[in-house]
C-alpha cells in the first residue's frame, strides 16, 4: 500500500506537539503524520508529502517549491496573503481543524484517496415506534451517549421534523449534503463522514435534514447503501438510528438492525397503533423484526436533563443503562 504522509510544520512547538498528538489519536486517519517545528527540517526531507499542513508564519517561497500533493495553511493573521493554497483558522478546536482538513482533502478531483483500513463491522441499533410523543428521540440520544462512553458511536436522526437545535449542521452541511456524496469513491465518502460529524459529549452525529421533505425522495436502496458504507467503514462500533415513517424502505432498515427498541404508549389508541404495526410486519413477512424488537414502556420520569451532554445522568439514563447491560450480556 502506498505510504501517504501528512507533514505538519509549525514553529510554535507547544501547538505543534498538541496538534500532532491529536491527529495521531484520530481514528482511521488516512495519513502517517510527520511533525516539523523548523522549516529547514521540512525542506531536507526526501519523500514526497501528500498533504502539507503549515503555519502561516512558516510558509514562504522556499516552501512553495516543496513537492506536496496539496498545501493547507494554518491561518494566524486572519488574512490570506498567499494564492493557490487553502486556509484553515489555526486558533480553533483541534477537531474542527481536522474536519475542515478532511473536507478540503476530499475535494481533490480525480485522485484516489488513501484506503481506510476496515477493522470490523459496526452494529445497527434501531429506535422506532408507531406511537408519537413517547420520548423516542430522548431515549435514542440517551442510549447513544451511554454507549459512547465505551464504544465509538454515531447517532443518525431520520425524523421529518427533528427539532434538534443542539445538533445544528456544521459548515460541511447536514444529512442531505452527506447523501450527495454517496456515489463518490468509497474513501472520499468516508472522509466526508469524518469531516461532517459533529459531537455532543462523546457521541458523534450527522446533523438531521433541515428540510424533512428531502427524506421522502431517498429510495430504500439508497438508504441501505448509505448505511452499508458507514457500517463497513471501521469508523464506528455502533450506529444509532432514530427512525420515522418518512423513510422509504423502513421495514428493510429495521431488518438490518441488530436490535430494535420500540417504546409503547399506555392509552387505548397507542395500543391500537402498536397492534396495527405488528400485524403489518407479520403480513409483510417481517416477523424477524418482531423477534429482535425490545418493547419498552417507560416509567413516568420526574425530570429529564435539558442538555444532550447531560443525558448520561438521571432516571432515564439509569433505565437505559439497564437495557444496555442486558444487551451486553446477551452478546457474550
Amino acid at each position: 500500500m502506498e505510504r501517504r504522509i501528512l507533514a505538519l510544520c509549525d514553529p510554535e512547538e507547544d501547538y505543534a506537539q498538541h496538534m500532532c498528538a491529536f491527529l495521531k489519536r484520530s481514528r482511521e486517519l488516512p495519513w502517517e503524520v510527520n511533525l516539523y517545528t523548523r522549516v529547514e527540517e521540512l525542506l531536507r526531507r526526501q519523500e514526497p508529502v501528500d498533504l502539507l499542513l503549515i503555519a502561516e508564519s512558516a510558509y514562504g517561497e522556499r516552501v512553495r517549491d516543496l513537492e506536496a500533493g496539496q498545501t493547507v495553511v494554518l491561518g494566524e493573521s486572519g488574512l490570506a496573503p498567499w494564492e493557490g493554497v487553502r486556509y484553515i483558522d489555526k486558533y480553533q478546536r483541534a477537531d474542527q481543524v481536522l474536519r475542515e482538513l478532511l473536507g478540503i482533502y476530499a475535494e481533490r478531483e480525480g485522485e484516489l484517496c488513501p484506503r481506510l483500513a476496515v477493522k470490523h463491522r459496526a452494529r445497527l441499533i434501531g429506535m422506532y415506534s408507531p406511537v408519537r410523543r413517547v420520548l423516542q428521540t430522548t431515549f435514542a440520544l440517551t442510549y447513544g451517549q451511554l454507549l459512547a462512553e465505551g464504544e465509538r458511536t454515531l447517532y443518525l436522526n431520520f425524523e421529518h421534523f427533528a427539532g434538534l437545535e443542539e445538533l445544528a449542521a456544521p459548515p460541511g452541511g447536514d444529512l442531505s449534503a452527506l447523501l450527495y456524496f454517496l456515489k463518490a469513491e468509497r474513501e472520499k465518502f468516508l472522509l466526508r463522514v469524518q469531516a461532517m460529524a459533529g459531537r455532543k459529549g462523546k457521541l458523534d452525529y450527522i446533523a438531521p435534514m433541515n428540510w424533512g421533505q428531502n427524506l421522502l425522495g431517498i429510495t430504500g436502496q439508497e438508504w441501505q447503501l448509505f448505511l452499508e458504507r458507514i457500517l463497513e467503514s471501521g469508523l464506528y462500533d455502533a450506529v444509532i438510528l432514530d427512525l420515522s415513517e418518512s423513510m422509504q424502505g423502513l421495514f428493510d432498515i429495521l431488518r438490518l438492525c441488530r436490535r430494535v427498541y420500540t417504546i409503547e404508549g399506555e392509552d387505548r389508541l397507542a395500543r391500537c397503533k402498536m397492534d396495527q404495526y405488528e400485524q403489518l410486519l407479520a403480513l409483510q413477512e417481517y416477523g424477524d423484526v418482531l423477534e429482535k424488537t425490545e418493547k419498552c414502556r417507560l416509567p413516568l420520569f420526574r425530570r429529564l436533563p435539558e442538555q444532550i451532554e447531560q443525558y448520561t445522568r438521571g432516571e432515564l439514563a439509569e433505565y437505559v443503562r439497564g437495557l444496555i447491560e442486558r444487551e451486553d450480556r446477551g452478546r457474550e
